[in-house]
């Protein structure tokens, strides 16, 4: 691949994660593969149309899920604020999200409504509490597929970026092993839009950001994770995180993806392997995984994460930010931009955040 401005790769994190959501508009949340096959052939290599008994039904080819539009709010307030201002997302929340809502599953925005989204308008709406008792114990993705975009305004500024991007998963998802995980994922794409590769190096590389009190981890070994000196103090906590697992595990997944002996053929059936449900900890190990064996390929990475089934859309968004980031805008394929509803705009939006990095 051709060498990317920072500006470049954080554009194409912001775009390849709007495109990864669309991606999976129509074949998601199949469990059966045999039944996405049979509705959308042996390869979705495109945008298709959901079907009218599937999730997403009435929307078409190229558009966004839910996840999709509150990732759209997140980028219209980090652009027109500057960066990140909870005050004005929520707003925007309350007054175009929260209207389109009543509470039920299928409803709202993109046919579908999360569980952490539901439990936030039903705390905020119904209850009146204020933002701070807004979160919910869902253990999904919800607050990584936007806050990934606060990750990409902050990527040289770790400190601001793990304040912000917590600040912002505790309004809708409160469980601290959730929100650990969500800071890890935009730690990690942050060295991404910088640079560096999902490689065997770079948990390193975020383990020296915790030693230097940059990333809010608690890590008690050494170097290289060796063991602590006998009478060594415990270190002082830099924040609210207990452990430094969800810094070290993409470095797990890269090493897997470059090991010749660790095999899976083909990737989609990362899906089986790390599991197809919606948690958190399925969602993480294949998008690292994917974004790890294909760092040129954009292409690649997120079709596999699409054609993997199960909750796609997650994992489609997850491994398109973080393969988008690593090519850069000029390594996503013409024709998924072309097929990206208001691509013109969303592109404009990107490009606007990605000159403030």
């Amino acid at each position: 691949m051709p060498e990317t401005t920072l500006a470049e790769r954080a554009a194409g994190a912001l775009m390849g994660a709007l495109i990864g959501d669309a991606l999976a508009l129509g074949p998601h949340w199949y469990y059966d593969l045999a039944e996405m096959r049979r509705d959308y052939g042996d390869w979705i290599s495109g945008y298709t149309d959901p079907r009218p008994d599937r999730y997403h039904a009435g929307l078409k080819a190229g558009q966004l899920s839910q996840a999709g539009f509150i990732l759209t709010l997140m980028m219209r307030s980090l652009a027109g604020c500057g960066g990140y201002d909870e005050p004005d997302f929520c707003r925007r929340l309350e007054e175009e999200l929260f209207p389109l809502l009543d509470g039920t599953p299928a409803n709202g925005p993109g046919g579908y409504t999360s569980q952490s989204i539901r439990e936030a308008w039903r705390r905020r709406v119904q209850q009146n509490l204020p933002w701070s008792r807004t979160g919910g114990h869902a253990d999904t993705t919800e607050a990584i597929e936007r806050t990934l975009a606060i990750a990409v305004r902050y990527a040289r500024q770790p400190d601001t970026l793990a304040r912000a991007v917590t600040g912002n998963a505790i309004l809708t998802q409160s469980d601290a092993t959730v929100v650990s995980m969500t800071v890890a994922y935009g730690a990690v794409l942050s060295l991404l839009v910088q640079g560096h590769r999902l490689d065997t190096k770079l948990s390193g590389r975020l383990m020296q950001l915790v030693k230097t009190g940059k990333l809010p981890f608690h890590a008690v070994t050494g170097d290289n994770l060796q063991p602590p000196r006998p009478g060594a103090p415990d270190p002082p906590r830099t924040g609210l995180f207990a452990s430094p697992d969800a810094l070290l595990s993409p470095s797990c997944m890269a090493a897997a993806a470059a090991d010749p002996e660790i095999r899976i053929e083909p990737a989609w059936k990362v899906s089986l392997v790390y599991g197809m449900p919606c948690a958190i900890y399925h969602q993480l190990p294949a998008a690292y995984y994917l974004a790890a064996r294909f760092p040129d390929d954009f292409e690649s990475a997120v079709l596999h994460a699409v054609n993997g089934g199960g909750q796609n859309q997650a994992r489609a968004i997850l491994t398109g930010a973080l393969a988008g980031a690593q090519t850069g805008l000029s390594g996503i394929p013409r024709r998924f931009l072309d097929g990206l509803e208001d691509a013109a705009d969303l592109r404009r939006l990107a490009e606007r955040i990605a000159f403030q990095v």
